[in-house]
């Protein structure tokens, strides 16, 4: 009924864009702070940064990973700076603070939207027995999950938070997701993978997983099959039967 193949016991969802429409303030914030941050160094002429910069050196990762993967792409090396940087500190913590503080402030003006097709995913999910964690690289995953109402379904969280103090790798690597399933206390084999970051595929397939679900909120599922989703939805319920 769920979508999934039989073997598959948990879900590990990703937070911002899977069960959530916060991935689109996400974005927002990281391009206001980096056209920002480009702006004061080069000036005018400065080369803003894309949506095409997002998916591929951002969406997904940690934060400081995501400042620094796009710095990088543009040749720029900055000093790492500490977790406590001021936001206007010339960092890659100082910048990724900066980032942090506008999406906080974003989320409190407008809220947080779950999708209505992700709760109906999550209800039958649960309906059905699967074990629900939520895996996401937002030090902010609490609040969203709470703003949203969906830690009623969450048996298990690994956020950035939790990425930080347990010193895990970011995606695409997959640590976040192999510890996501250590919490649940199921065989990566057994659980399934949903994201809609192209490293987040990535990941799900790189930790060996039973299933990867890549979710199309960008218009980009041939990259997400390419990295490693084993079916591509544009919304978790095309996975249900009775949709």
């Amino acid at each position: 009924m769920i979508g999934l193949p039989d073997t598959i016991t948990a879900c590990l969802f990703d937070l911002d864009g899977v069960l959530t429409g916060t991935a689109v303030l996400h974005r927002e914030a990281w391009k206001r702070t980096f056209d920002e941050y480009l702006r004061a160094r080069d000036g005018a002429g400065f080369q803003e940064f894309t949506d095409a910069d997002y998916a591929t050196y951002v969406d997904g990762r940690p934060r400081a990973d995501g400042v620094r993967e796009f710095l990088r792409s543009r040749g720029i090396d900055l000093p790492e700076g500490t977790p406590d940087d001021a936001v206007d500190a010339p960092t890659v913590n100082g910048i990724g603070n900066r980032k942090n503080e506008l999406v906080l402030k974003i989320i409190d003006e407008r809220g947080v939207n779950p999708y209505p097709g992700s709760v109906r995913y999550l209800e039958e999910a649960k309906r059905a027995g699967l074990r629900i964690a939520v895996v996401t690289s937002s030090a902010n995953g609490a609040k969203v999950l709470d703003a949203a109402d969906l830690s009623r379904f969450v048996e298990a969280r690994v956020d950035g938070l939790v990425i930080r103090r347990d010193h895990l790798k970011g995606k695409p690597a997959p640590d976040s997701f192999l510890a996501g399933a250590k919490e649940l206390g199921v065989d990566p084999k057994q659980a399934a993978v949903f994201e809609d970051a192209q490293s987040g595929v990535q990941a799900g397939k790189a930790g060996g997983f039973g299933y990867v679900v890549g979710v199309n909120r960008e218009n980009q599922a041939d990259a997400l099959r390419a990295h490693g989703a084993d079916v591509v939805v544009d919304d978790l319920a095309d996975l249900l039967e009775d949709k």
